[in-house]
């Protein structure tokens, strides 16, 4: 009889718990589902400019030249290379920094998005963490990092004076495409693509739910990190919080417009490293000499023991860090 009475006073002190919860959680209020971006968290190191609140920070010697790390994507963020740290200790100033609606930085509507407002964001990156006129700026840029690398080299090809390009899918929209096939071709059951999937069945949002969407994307992006997947990643990489929205406005905009981000590379006549893996059956030596030839002076620079993200695990990083190293070094 004690036993039952104590039961029973259990389960009626955790109703009573749970009705006096004073607040239910929602699935897309900010924190719940994934992470707050800096305008909703002032503990994150921001910066704002060009009319928008960044996650970024800079490594090193404000007067050492200065290299801007872009993230792949679009609507990932720079954990996955923060590696490039090391380049501090080398005499390099770098600069991280998740784009616009990407990462943990400031969401806007997806109608916002543009590659004109990626230049200004870049510009104004730039603008605000150099030191003096005369600093050199190089880009380092990583998949669709490298491909925005290139497109602001395109548009500017007198303000960046070298560029590292990591295994960008293409720099023409075509050649984006014939990567995209090969390295999307999942298995109809496999595990990457049932996970992706999965979760449709109970969750949904509009474009602008942009917790909600967030979630589901990194269940999309998480099936490029399966066994199964032709990139030969090493597994799954770190990241905070993907960004759906500038995700799906970019590759819309690109499926529309069919952009061609080489049209003015003949005048950037600096030589430019670029780099791909051994282990990313989807890309190869064919497709990186088509689309590293569009720079008229150009390193090719194979990873060994690597994929994709090359920059991010360590057998990538350690086989690639001093080739990268010695190509900054030779345009100081």
């Amino acid at each position: 009889m004690k036993n039952s009475t104590s039961i029973l006073m259990l389960l009626l002190l955790s109703v009573l718990f749970f009705w006096g919860c004073e607040q239910e959680l929602l699935i897309n209020e900010s924190g719940n589902l994934v992470p707050k971006t800096v305008d909703e968290d002032p503990s994150l190191p921001s910066i704002r400019v060009n009319g928008a609140q960044f996650h970024s920070e800079a490594i090193g010697n404000p007067t050492d030249p200065m290299i801007v790390v872009l993230h792949g994507g679009p609507g990932a963020d720079y954990r996955h290379l923060l590696n490039c740290k090391e380049l501090a200790d080398n005499g390099y100033y770098v600069v991280f920094y998740d784009q616009r609606g990407a990462g943990l930085s400031q969401r806007f509507p997806y109608s916002f998005y543009t590659m004109q407002v990626l230049y200004d964001d870049l510009r104004a990156i730039i603008a605000n963490y150099r030191h003096s006129p005369t600093q050199q700026i190089f880009l380092l840029g990583h998949s669709w990092g490298a491909m925005l690398a290139t497109a602001y080299i395109n548009q500017y090809p007198s303000e960046i004076a070298g560029a590292i390009i990591a295994e960008p899918g293409g720099l023409k929209w075509d050649d984006v495409e014939d990567y995209l096939s090969r390295s999307r071709d999942f298995r109809l059951f496999s595990e990457g693509l049932n996970d992706a999937v999965f979760m449709e069945q109970f969750i949904t949002g509009r474009q602008n739910d942009h917790a909600i969407v967030d979630y589901k994307y990194e269940l999309w992006a998480a099936a490029d990190e399966q066994e199964d997947s032709p990139t030969g990643n090493e597994g799954r990489l770190p990241y905070w919080r993907s960004g759906a929205a500038t995700s799906m406005a970019y590759m819309d905009l690109a499926e529309k417009q069919k952009p061609d981000w080489t049209t003015n590379l003949s005048q950037y006549q600096t030589k430019v490293l670029f780099i791909y893996s051994e282990n990313n059956k989807a890309y190869g030596l064919a497709h990186a000499q088509k689309v590293s030839s569009a720079y008229p002076n150009v390193e090719l620079f194979e990873t060994l023991g690597a994929g994709h993200d090359m920059l991010s695990f360590p057998t990538g990083w350690n086989n690639t860090y001093p080739t990268m190293l010695t190509y900054l070094n030779s345009l100081k």
